[in-house]
């Protein structure tokens, strides 16, 4: 809690919040980075925010893929199980799906990828449902293959979950410079998409030990989405809060405050307290880890009461596993004691019908 605490300080010193208020300085606080001009006003992102009714969902992967590959590549794509389990989601009152997209599946062809990502956004409309699309992703195989994915390995979390760009191109600006046109052509197509709520540019930037090595990537999907100027919100969730130069350039370039948070009550509470004097909107687009006791019924209330948007990982059990918690795999595939996340269960029973009830609440369901 106290490196929590103190990274957090140290971030909004650089932000110059906190350092206006108290005229306190930092040792170690990041230099040399300032906010982008072109990122929205306060005011404007204030605004938007109180145009939508409150942001609640999960992250969402039909149980039939086990990563982004098989989500959006042409022969796996799966709208009859995208329509399905959508909706589960909006009968219990979910307005927003956070969703992982694949540079290799738009590599492969451009115009089906989007083709589909269109039908995809058709259904979700279909269900009141918004999207967050996410591009970059830092976590899990670092060396995603178009074609045929693995099958699940029994017991274990996103076995087959793959990165985007992955090794070593995350690492090689003469490299990653080729994945500019998959993100402007993308952003461009559907830059005024009223179907899209918000467009998250990368995935815990630095995980898998990868750590600042991530932060030119980082640095240049932010210029890149900047030059198409999309109508909708750009952002880079923070999440470790030990990565200084990665969370104080995200939170200085984001135009909505998004961040993930495994943790119980009193140390989120304390990240949104903190957050908070950005003075731009948050939302939290990763919680939800039943055995590290961040639950619907501890935190899900907490971010209705503060007005924080509220994601939480998995939506129906499926082939990513992410049942089975991050440290303590089942290889022989049975049931865990109690799962890690999901609300649903694929015939669509929610995973406890208590949590079904208290969502439905909360939505106004």
């Amino acid at each position: 809690m106290k490196k929590v605490l103190l990274y957090l300080l140290v971030l909004l010193v650089s932000h110059g919040t906190y350092a206006q208020k108290t005229k306190v300085k930092i040792k170690g606080a990041p230099a040399g980075i300032a906010a982008d001009s072109r990122r929205w006003s306060i005011d404007k992102a204030q605004e938007w925010y109180a145009g939508h009714p409150w942001i609640s969902g999960a992250n969402f992967t039909p149980s039939t893929a086990i990563n982004q590959l098989e989500m959006w590549q042409a022969s796996t794509f799966d709208p009859t199980t995208i329509d399905k389990e959508l909706g589960y989601a909006e009968g219990i009152g979910f307005n927003t799906m956070r969703v992982f997209l694949h540079s290799l599946a738009w590599k492969q062809d451009p115009k089906g990828f989007k083709d589909r990502m269109n039908t995809y956004l058709g259904i979700a409309d279909k269900h009141h449902i918004q999207t967050m699309f996410v591009f970059f992703d830092d976590c899990w195989n670092k060396e995603p293959k178009a074609g045929v994915q693995p099958a699940p390995k029994p017991g274990i979390h996103n076995s087959g979950w793959v990165q985007d760009p992955g090794e070593p191109i995350s690492r090689d600006s003469a490299a990653f410079i080729a994945l500019k046109p998959y993100v402007q052509d993308v952003l461009r197509t559907f830059s005024t998409d009223k179907r899209i709520l918000l467009w998250d540019l990368y995935n815990e930037p630095g995980n898998s030990g990868k750590l600042n090595s991530s932060l030119p990537l980082v640095r240049n999907v932010f210029a890149w989405a900047r030059e198409v100027n999309p109508t909708q919100p750009l952002s880079i969730g923070l999440w470790n809060w030990d990565f200084t130069a990665l969370n104080t350039y995200q939170a200085l370039h984001s135009d909505i405050v998004t961040y993930h948070c495994y943790d119980e009550t009193s140390t989120h509470q304390r990240i949104i307290d903190l957050l908070e004097t950005h003075g731009r909107p948050l939302i939290c687009t990763e919680y939800m880890a039943r055995t590290r006791n961040s639950r619907f019924a501890t935190i899900m209330p907490l971010l209705k009461k503060r007005h924080v948007g509220a994601i939480n990982w998995g939506l129906v059990d499926g082939k990513t596993n992410t049942k089975y918690q991050w440290e303590t795999p089942l290889p022989d595939g049975s049931e865990p004691v109690e799962w890690f996340h999901e609300v649903f269960r694929k015939d669509g029973r929610p995973y406890r019908e208590d949590e079904a009830t208290l969502i439905r609440s909360l939505n106004g369901k």
